[in-house]
Parts: structure tokens; sequence; C-alpha cells
């Protein structure tokens, strides 16, 4: 299953985002920032991608759903979802 590139616009937001909390963790390291405010931004980078991921998955399950015509194609692809989602847990 391929997900459309316009449904998938939130997501790249996100990913930008998390890109540049990515960043600035690494240049609290390199300005050696106290660790609690290191492992919280860490903590905010982590959440910002596993909401990426889900953001990914539901679009992929939406997807599955509405083209569900074929009950073996849904089932190969609920399985490939259920996976990808297992992944991020």
């Amino acid at each position: 299953m391929e997900l459309e590139r316009d449904s998938l616009a939130d997501v790249i937001v996100r990913l930008k985002r998390a890109q540049g909390q990515l960043g600035g963790v690494i240049q609290m390291i390199e300005n050696e920032r106290d660790c609690k405010d290191v492992i919280t931004q860490l903590a905010a980078v982590s959440r910002a991608l596993n909401r990426a991921g889900f953001k990914i998955i539901a679009t992929g399950l939406e997807q599955c759903v509405a083209q569900g015509d074929d009950p073996a194609q849904a089932a190969v692809d609920r399985a490939q979802l259920e996976k990808l989602f297992l992944t991020l847990a």
C-alpha cells in the first residue's frame, strides 16, 4: 500500500519540527547544558517522531478502509499496518 503524498503534509511538518528539535539537542550537548534539560528535549523529539509515525499509520488505515473493496488485500494491508504500529510501540 502506498500513501498519498497530500495526506502526509502534516507528517512532513512534524518531521521537520523534530529535525529542528534534534539539532537543538545536539547543540545543548555541545554547549554542556544540564542533563535534565537535554533529556527533556530529547523526550520531546522522541514524542514528535512517534506522532509522525502514528500519523502515517493512521493515514494508511484510513486509506485501507476507504479502498476496502478487496478483502484479501485489506487483510494484507491490515497485517502490514499492525506490524508497523507494533514497531513504534
